[in-house]
């Protein structure tokens, strides 16, 4: 079931955000010394607690007995436009349709919240979550190259109807 994250939650949010992100981060070789700025490392419930209570950010967790296995935010933007930020599932709850129910959610959420448009940034080099992405109507709009960052930025965007 999906739930709005309350401030309870921030602490359990973190710990998911953080653990399936690190996932990542062990595929492509990050770590915190090459790539501090990772979700993976980067993630704090100070951090958390901010984006809910001074941006006011909506966030939802995807929760089974209990236990939050799933997360999603969204940075309200201008014009309309939204983006999708630390869509997640636990390493041991992927391929069951759990991403896909909180991706389709966040659909439904920013039509609801006004916005017309959904941006999301990914690591470039992730192929195989570009086509996932892709899958559900996302363009490829570009790349940034950070120099803090070991890997490439990806931006796609999604219109939403």
């Amino acid at each position: 079931m999906i739930q709005t994250v309350v401030h309870n939650n921030i602490k359990e949010c973190v710990d998911v955000i953080r653990n399936s992100f690190f996932t990542v981060a062990n595929e492509f070789g990050f770590t915190a010394e090459n790539a501090p700025r990772f979700t993976a490392f980067a993630t704090t419930e100070q951090r958390l607690s901010w984006q809910l209570n001074k941006e006011q950010r909506p966030m939802y967790a995807f929760v089974v007995d209990n236990r939050i296995i799933g997360y999603y935010s969204l940075a309200l933007q201008e014009n309309k436009e939204c983006e999708l930020n630390n869509l997640c599932v636990l390493p041991q709850f992927r391929h069951r349709g759990i991403g896909e129910k909180l991706l389709l959610h966040s659909f439904e959420t920013a039509k609801n919240l006004g916005c017309s448009k959904m941006n999301i940034g990914i690591v470039e080099e992730n192929k195989i979550l570009k086509k996932w992405y892709e899958s559900f109507g996302f363009t490829h709009i570009g790349t940034q190259k950070f120099d803090f960052f070991p890997f490439t930025c990806g931006y796609m965007e999604r219109t939403l109807l």
